[in-house]
């Protein structure tokens, strides 16, 4: 059974597809946006090793010639070094502007990939194929394409849109489970941000979804997509309520760039650390009910993430260059750092004025 989800760009609209064994029809599903029948899958070591010989019979059946670039696994080849290197590729390959580009990966992949297809011969059209829970319920759909740099992360980045997002349920078994653990950091968030009922069913089934129950595992990614549809449709370069999206992530993004990027810290666990920072300075600040942070707190750790940042991977952290990195943050307004917080749970909102002295003593308190 495959269920489709719409996003509604207009003329950028396209289908988000969801289900087992959709690698074997890939090559069907995207033949008619290859206009040349011509593919260039960019993909990692891991993924190919697991999945490409499957991806490329599928091309074949369906008459696509294929050429497949094949990255390091890893959160630091999302760089410049990264995107010099996979834009060259596809040129050195003769890539055209009626070719297309099969982003098949995790959010690494599909955002490297997606920008290069965005830039390379001012664009080429591209299909995300996500192989991670987090790429599936985030990454791979809305069209943000970016890479990271030493001021921080996704700073520099376009709005791509996919001509169809494939999402093989069935990859995910392949996944440790720390990867999926990641993924549902993404997953609860939808919860935490509008969705009360949502998060009190992760409550009680986030042990379902990281040992990927069919049904559970089902249920979560259809919900995460069709919720992140909806705010994609109705703001789609993020001029409003799609900054909800980020809640938790003004935080994670400076623990991830404050940790080098070194694979230490994953995006997913960043994010989680980040929506107990945001529910406990909501708290702090008393505009959220502090039962509220503690019930955040209590489930996020109950599904084995760490939310001290003093044990998070990556730790040392410090204070100040922690409240340096959220000030670069892409949402930043005058150089102030903007958080999405919340009133309570399901219930989040966009701070734009942020006591600066008032947050670092925030983070001064839960990183010595």
């Amino acid at each position: 059974m495959t269920d489709s989800i719409r996003i509604s760009l207009g003329a950028r609209s396209y289908d988000v597809l969801i289900g087992e064994g959709l690698i074997a029809r890939a090559g069907e599903l995207m033949a008619p946006y290859a206009k040349t029948r011509r593919v260039f899958i960019v993909t990692d070591q891991n993924v190919a090793r697991l999945h490409r010989p499957a991806l490329v019979a599928s091309l074949e059946a369906a008459g696509l010639a294929n050429w497949t670039v094949t990255l390091p696994a890893g959160e630091s080849n999302k760089s410049f070094i990264g995107l010099e290197m996979l834009t060259r590729h596809l040129l050195q390959a003769g890539a055209e502007r009626g070719d297309l580009v099969i982003a098949f990966g995790g959010g690494v992949i599909g955002d490297l990939a997606g920008l290069a297809a965005g830039l390379v011969k001012r664009g080429l059209d591209f299909v995300q194929m996500p192989t991670t829970l987090l790429a599936q319920v985030d990454s791979s759909v809305g069209g943000k394409t970016a890479i990271d740099t030493p001021e921080g992360k996704n700073l520099i980045g376009l709005f791509h849109q996919p001509r169809l997002v494939i999402a093989d349920a069935a990859v995910l078994r392949t996944l440790p489970l720390r990867e999926m653990r990641a993924g549902y950091a993404e997953i609860v968030k939808i919860g935490l941000i509008n969705d009360a009922p949502f998060f009190q069913w992760c409550e009680a089934n986030a042990a379902d979804v990281l040992a990927c129950d069919p049904p559970a595992l089902a249920y979560a990614i259809r919900h995460a997509i069709t919720a992140k549809a909806a705010i994609v449709a109705a703001d789609e370069r993020e001029q409003g309520v799609r900054a909800l999206l980020n809640l938790g992530h003004t935080f994670a993004h400076a623990l991830e760039a404050h940790a080098g990027y070194d694979g230490a810290l994953l995006h997913g666990e960043a994010v989680a650390a980040g929506l107990a920072l945001a529910f406990a300075y909501a708290a702090e600040l008393q505009l959220c009910p502090r039962q509220d942070a503690e019930r955040v707190n209590a489930h996020l750790e109950s599904a084995g993430f760490v939310t001290d940042l003093r044990k998070l991977p990556g730790a040392p952290f410090v204070a100040e260059r922690l409240a340096a990195l959220m000030k670069q943050h892409k949402k930043a307004v005058a150089a102030a750092p903007t958080l999405i917080l919340a009133h309570g749970i399901g219930r989040a909102f966009v701070q734009t004025q942020v006591d600066e002295i008032r947050l670092l003593a925030f983070l001064e308190e839960r990183t010595q």
